[in-house]
């Protein structure tokens, strides 16, 4: 293939045996780099992998075309060996900006960053009591609960859904907002924000309800209080073929019965 030298492509895969082998016999007829020599890479596995992948190589501006080898794939393109230079070179690029989360523990400040979401569980049998304000406006003063989380539009299809939250256009510029498993107030379920709004949760009881904060991967536990915003210096990017790109499949996802 004359095209084939055109890109440098770097293969990472996940630790599944499939992941592997796909990986192997994708070197043999590309080649292959490293990470940061690569003008793309590519990730072999599930959505999990292609997270950690994203995150891993966030700072470095190198877009990421996953292909499926795992048993969940939104975040992927069919797994395919033939005519991958042409399929990268005709990818729609997608550029997300995560959120950042500051974490308060023991008096101490912790960040992580979430390009899917970023949740407050409770830890223990006893239900959670969360403060939430938006922008230093107090809107719901004691949200008791299982947890709460704040979801991007990449990541309203994911655990977001599943605590019945809205999807969300990729294109949309909110985030959204929604309570886990809530008991009080019993009518809420969740709400809309601007992508600028500045996010705090106060953990109430902490020592005798406490809390974890997630981003993505990172989980912090014990935490008294969490603040989040847009992470304005930080961007990934992400590849997919023209023909199923995320926003459609966001679009499509709303029409699944």
């Amino acid at each position: 293939m004359s095209k084939k030298q055109e890109l440098n492509i770097c293969f990472l895969a996940s630790d599944s045996t499939d992941s592997k082998n796909a990986a192997k016999k994708l070197k043999k007829i590309y080649s292959g780099v490293p990470p940061l020599d690569a003008d793309v890479i590519v990730a072999l596995g599930g959505d999990g992998f292609a997270l950690s992948t994203l995150h891993k190589f966030m700072d470095k501006d190198i877009p990421i075309f996953g292909m499926n080898c795992g048993t969940i794939g939104f975040l992927m393109n069919d797994y395919n060996e033939d005519n991958l230079i042409e399929r990268l070179q005709k990818a729609k690029e997608v550029s997300l900006q995560p959120l950042k989360m500051l974490a308060t523990k023991n008096g101490k400040k912790r960040t992580a960053i979430a390009i899917n979401e970023i949740s407050l569980l409770r830890e223990t049998r006893q239900a959670a009591k969360i403060k939430i304000s938006v922008d230093g406006v107090n809107r719901i003063e004691e949200l008791i609960c299982d947890g709460v989380l704040l979801s991007t539009p990449a990541g309203s299809t994911a655990y977001n859904l599943s605590a019945h939250g809205p999807i969300i256009p990729l294109e949309s510029d909110v985030n959204a907002l929604t309570p886990i498993s809530a008991f009080r107030p019993r009518r809420w379920k969740g709400a809309l924000l601007p992508k600028k709004s500045k996010v705090r949760f106060d953990v109430l009881e902490s020592k005798k309800r406490p809390v974890s904060a997630v981003a993505d991967h990172t989980e912090i536990r014990d935490v008294t209080s969490v603040e989040i915003e847009i992470a304005k210096n930080k961007k990934i990017r992400i590849l997919f073929d023209a023909e199923h790109n995320l926003a459609e499949r966001i679009i499509n996802e709303q029409f699944i019965p």
